[in-house]
């Protein structure tokens, strides 16, 4: 039996869904997930929510071995981007108007961060390439102005992994400024361990949009030990529950731990069908050590379908420089007509993404090596004739 028969709703036997770094099909659980929702919500109503917390703890746990902290505070959130804001909002930005961050940062984190420069803060956005010296180039730019460093563990244009992270660890605990690592396109396709990667100290934002098949609503936010105490200014009223006897008087009380980074009342059904497939992926063996071995036989079998196709390189290239373990989930191709190419694959049925030059081939575990041999034929038809 192929996994592909577990995804029949989005018909991912018939179709090239090449989308597999952004939007990859969800199992049919995740539709039993929202109906379940549906059904506790009418059955309860306002009691729903005993069950709805339930599903977030699910998500939490998920998470944590996902990250290979299974003590971890996690806090959850619909968004990374609102994730992020309440977690800068904790820092003393008076006190250290300065922010470290690359150039090739997802829109969450660059959108928000190139608004805080034009507020007054400094914004540093070092370079990402080459991407073998990034961590020394961000560790060096960190100083006693510093309040953090944002950066990517797997760059979301490229798909290079961001090697020796820790590096900008130590850096940032020399300084006393906060490290905070955006693992959205690690975690689903490369395995991750905070204590072994040097990061225990970090602060971790990511999500289940792309790789895990959870949908929206489901990001996260891993707090460090030493995070406690800290009170983001943009806070929701359910950063009040949990244990305040310890709050000051006269002062706005905050929950112990990650529940003090919560929001406010939230859809649950995104935790519901996120629960249903984190299941799934446990009963299917879809652990992130499976999940590495899959993708690295997806993205190579790709890379070498390309490479056959024998392209002119002024048309559309691929990096070959970097080793196939310094990869994460997704083929990036560089092409000067990259949306060009990305619509005429459309029209063949093989559905891909483009940024700027930057052609993405996203493969998935329910895809077979037929269908993306046939995905990478098209593109040698198109690219022939571009």
């Amino acid at each position: 039996m192929t996994l592909a028969q577990h995804y029949t709703h989005f018909r991912v036997a018939d179709r090239l869904l090449l989308t597999g770094h952004s939007h990859q099909a969800w199992p049919d659980v995740a539709r039993e997930g929202l109906l379940e929702a549906y059904d506790d919500a009418a059955l309860a109503v306002d009691q729903k929510w005993e069950r709805a917390f339930a599903r977030a703890d699910r998500v939490r746990d998920g998470v944590r071995s996902l990250l290979g902290d299974p003590n971890a505070e996690i806090a959850l959130g619909a968004s990374a981007h609102e994730l992020v804001v309440r977690f800068l909002s904790a820092l003393d930005l008076r006190a250290r108007p300065r922010v470290v961050t690359t150039d090739g940062e997802f829109h969450s984190a660059r959108r928000q961060l190139d608004r805080l420069a034009e507020a007054g803060i400094e914004v540093v956005k070092v370079p990402t390439q080459p991407v073998a010296t990034l961590s020394e180039r961000l560790a060096a730019a960190v100083d006693r102005r510093t309040a953090t460093v944002v950066a990517s563990s797997v760059l979301f244009e490229t798909s290079q992994v961001v090697p020796d992270l820790r590096i900008v660890a130590d850096a940032c605990a020399r300084h006393g400024a906060e490290l905070l690592v955006d693992a959205y396109h690690q975690l689903g396709v490369v395995p991750l361990s905070l204590d072994a990667a040097g990061l225990a100290h970090a602060w971790v934002v990511g999500g289940g949009y792309k790789y895990l098949q959870l949908g929206e609503g489901n990001c996260f936010l891993r707090l460090p030990a030493h995070a406690v105490g800290l009170r983001p200014v943009v806070t929701g009223w359910y950063a009040e529950f949990g244990d305040l006897e310890h709050a000051a008087p006269g002062t706005v009380s905050y929950a112990v731990g990650a529940a003090g980074f919560a929001g406010s009342t939230y859809d649950p059904s995104s935790h519901y069908r996120a629960s249903r497939v984190l299941d799934f992926f446990a009963e299917q063996g879809l652990t992130p050590p499976r999940l590495r071995e899959i993708s690295l036989h997806q993205r190579g079998l790709l890379a070498q379908a390309f490479d056959d196709l024998d392209l002119p390189d002024h048309v559309v290239t691929r990096d070959r420089e970097t080793p196939a373990d310094g990869f994460g989930g997704f083929l990036t191709l560089f092409a000067p007509e990259a949306a060009t190419l990305q619509a005429a694959l459309a029209t063949r049925g093989v559905l891909t993404d483009s940024r700027g030059p930057h052609l993405r081939f996203g493969p998935a575990p329910y895809l077979t090596d037929d269908q993306l041999r046939a995905a990478m034929a098209a593109l040698g038809e198109v690219g022939t004739s571009a």
